[in-house]
């Protein structure tokens, strides 16, 4: 696929992953609409793209939760770049915490955000996506949408999901001109582990001790992750693993669907 002059709308593009993944399209010369929640970082990534290499990318402040404002934001982008090839949806949210210690109402924030916002931004962008001539739709799942750790419920139930609606989305769109990508992150060093959003009452010390844990395993730069994510888009692929750890999480997984996890807590301890 070639992204000169592909327009790509990025969720989540004001940091980590998202903000990555949007330099490494600018290089290829993509035009871009840059989507967040934190509408000074999203300003600051369009304002070193435009020093990059000029005009051409937009920012946005947009909730992927707020569903009246991503079913405004399609009119928004038409009328700033005229159309749309390339959806990315890589906004996303942390909460670590075993379910019993997850509440109802941070369940359903994460979820609202990690998988209601993939799902409402893919329903609003599919028109504009089914008039061009050659799209994709990419959706950030993670290698917790692969394999399921303790203490991650509601983290890894939203990046499954993503991951069974790509995979039936995949499905549904075939024969169109609209293609899917499914992406899996392994350790990537961005601040999801930092910015986490912590169970009310849960023990501090847990809750630091499980913080550095993530911190240790994150360790790719996302500058590296942007670049196989885009390389992984040019090349059509269906499933895109980011980094050694996702793919041999991927590999154990289909070799072990039930008895993995004991394989990888041994692997942990060293």
């Amino acid at each position: 696929m070639n992204l000169h002059d592909r327009v790509a709308v990025i969720t989540g593009a004001g940091s980590g992953i998202g903000r990555a993944t949007a330099f490494a399209m600018a290089r290829r010369g993509a035009r871009l609409a840059l989507a967040d929640i934190d509408g000074a970082a999203v300003a600051a990534v369009a304002r070193e793209i435009e020093i990059m290499r000029g005009p051409g990318a937009t920012h946005h402040v947009l909730d992927v939760a707020d569903r009246t404002a991503v079913a405004a934001f399609p009119a928004i982008v038409q009328a700033a770049h005229g159309r749309v090839d390339i959806l990315v949806n890589n906004a996303g949210v942390a909460l670590g915490g075993t379910f019993e210690q997850v509440g109802a109402d941070d369940f359903d924030w994460l979820m609202e955000i990690n998988f209601g916002g993939v799902v409402r931004m893919t329903r609003a962008f599919l028109p504009m996506l089914h008039a061009s001539d050659d799209a994709r739709i990419v959706n950030v799942s993670s290698i917790y949408g692969i394999i399921a750790p303790p203490g991650q419920a509601a983290y890894s139930a939203s990046k499954f999901a993503v991951r069974g609606f790509s995979n039936v989305l995949r499905h549904e769109l075939e024969g169109s001109t609209v293609g899917v990508s499914v992406v899996h992150p392994g350790g990537v060093a961005t601040q999801i582990a930092k910015n986490a959003r912590v169970p009310a009452g849960a023990p501090a010390d847990e809750v630091e001790r499980g913080r550095r844990t993530m911190e240790k395993l994150l360790r790719m730069p996302p500058e590296q992750a942007g670049e196989i994510i885009v390389r992984g888009i040019e090349r059509r692929q269906a499933r895109i693993l980011v980094g050694t750890d996702a793919k041999a999480a991927a590999l154990l997984e289909r070799l072990s669907p039930v008895g993995y996890w004991n394989l990888l807590k041994k692997a942990l301890k060293r």
